[in-house]
């Protein structure tokens, strides 16, 4: 695609140094920021080979279709293959499920779970889990685990934090007038407690829908000490993995500060088993969205996993796999459920609706899941749910993960017969059938090649 004038005008100014990291001041921005893009195919089934650079992962590309990759992450507990939709338990937990039935149900199988950090040093602790031997052996899941570094809370609890140099502080949700401070060395310590496979560093995370300039520079910057404190105190590299996660707020323009954030993490690729996009899913209007990450997606090296953090609508995970993702997590296929929202291949169905009360049929014709596979009605689900019969969530919860699950796996296919562009447009007319695709979709598609 043709460059704009906006660019073309944008590579003749240097920046000013004064902005920039040490580091950073012998980069050349003129052109976008890239590394290592070449794309080496190896079949599945091959055996992984760990390095001394990466002991803890070894990625393996098995197939390309376009910008759009099927990959399998080998990790400590078990391979991953990609894409991936890792179900969030936030406490060590799915509400609403049993681990037996993430782990052993067909229709379920994950390989991967996501836990927070924040909250499991508040409940129970990570000194405990560390009394446990981690958190695998606390919960009895024998497949991968990442956790998240405490950085989100940062926007999440904004009004109980206080940021800093040295880290964040908090108020505690639970004791009145007390604070916890979390540092970049602390969340490294609390995550090797955990044990969790791959560990995210403590970045300095700022809603995407802020209007202060100066407070993405001074985040993203911060976001490169940061990580240079994380990586200081790994101390479990044999068993864990710690992946790095782009800042930079919406800024995509040349040399702006996505980029310094990427030329940064490419000066420590050595020590990078993988890599993050992060700062999204927080308001930011979908043409916004995309944007950033088609353009984090073109510069990360093509032999590292990356993953959109909190990103979970099954529109979403369908372009940003086109753009280049591999991963994904998110909160709302289970906490909808929670609602009586259910996801199907056109949408939604609102379960709780007058039109479900009569409906004799299943939630989705084809679906493995436990309420489809034994004939639970949607009338049957909506009675349970206007009468807050538990069960009811907690099925529609199982529904919404095998479908994920499910997604993810249709996606990979195509992407290993070649025919992505093709499951794009089926996607997309079941769920706009009158074909008012958003335009942002469009878009997205678009730049990478695929036409709807």
């Amino acid at each position: 695609m043709q460059a704009s004038s906006t660019e073309e005008s944008s590579r003749k100014r240097p920046l000013p140094s004064e902005i920039l990291p040490d580091e950073l001041n012998k980069v050349d921005f003129s052109l976008r920021i890239s590394w290592r893009k070449n794309v080496h195919i190896t079949g599945e089934g091959i055996l992984p080979e760990f390095s001394k650079e990466s002991p803890a992962l070894c990625h393996h590309v098995n197939a390309i279709c376009g910008e759009a990759r099927a990959c399998t992450i080998h990790l400590p507990h078990g391979p991953v293959e990609t894409p991936v939709f890792m179900p969030v338990g936030t406490k060590g937990t799915l509400k609403g499920l049993v681990f037996e039935e993430v782990s052993k149900d067909p229709a379920l199988n994950n390989q991967i779970i996501l836990a927070n950090t924040y909250h499991m040093e508040l409940q129970p602790s990570t000194s405990l889990l560390k009394d446990m031997n981690g958190l695998h052996d606390f919960m009895n899941w024998n497949s991968n685990i990442l956790t998240d570094s405490g950085g989100f809370q940062m926007v999440s609890l904004l009004k109980l934090a206080e940021i800093c140099e040295e880290g964040v502080t908090f108020e505690s949700p639970f004791s009145e007038g007390k604070r916890i401070i979390l540092k970049p060395e602390d969340s490294i310590k609390h995550q090797i407690n955990i044990g969790s496979d791959i560990m995210m560093a403590l970045d300095d995370v700022v809603s995407s829908v802020t209007d202060d300039a100066s407070r993405f520079r001074e985040a993203t910057h911060r976001t490169l000490r940061w990580l240079d404190r994380c990586l200081s105190v790994h101390s479990n590299r044999e068993k864990q993995n710690l992946f790095a996660i782009v800042q930079g707020g919406l800024d995509t323009s040349i040399g702006g500060l996505r980029e310094q954030c990427l030329a940064g993490f490419r000066n420590r690729d050595d020590n990078i088993p993988g890599y993050a996009i992060g700062g999204l899913a927080g308001g930011e209007s979908k043409d916004q969205f995309w944007r950033v990450v088609h353009q984090c997606c073109q510069a990360l090296p093509n032999d590292k996993p990356r993953y959109c953090m909190g990103v979970g609508y099954p529109l979403d995970l369908v372009v940003c796999t086109a753009l280049g993702v591999d991963m994904y997590d998110c909160v709302y296929p289970t906490r909808t459920a929670r609602f009586g929202v259910a996801l199907v291949d056109s949408g939604i169905v609102k379960l709780k609706s007058h039109e479900c009360s009569k409906d004799k049929t299943v939630i989705e014709d084809d679906c493995d899941c436990q309420a489809c596979r034994f004939g639970i009605s949607k009338s049957r689900l909506n009675g349970w749910l206007k009468s807050n019969n538990t069960l009811a969530a907690q099925l529609i919860t199982n529904h919404n993960l095998v479908y994920m699950k499910r997604l993810t796996n249709h996606m990979r296919k195509a992407i290993k017969e070649n025919a992505y562009p093709d499951f794009c447009r089926r996607f997309l007319k079941k769920q706009f059938p009158d074909n008012d695709v958003p335009q942002w979709v469009r878009d997205a598609l678009h730049a990478v090649d695929i036409e709807v």
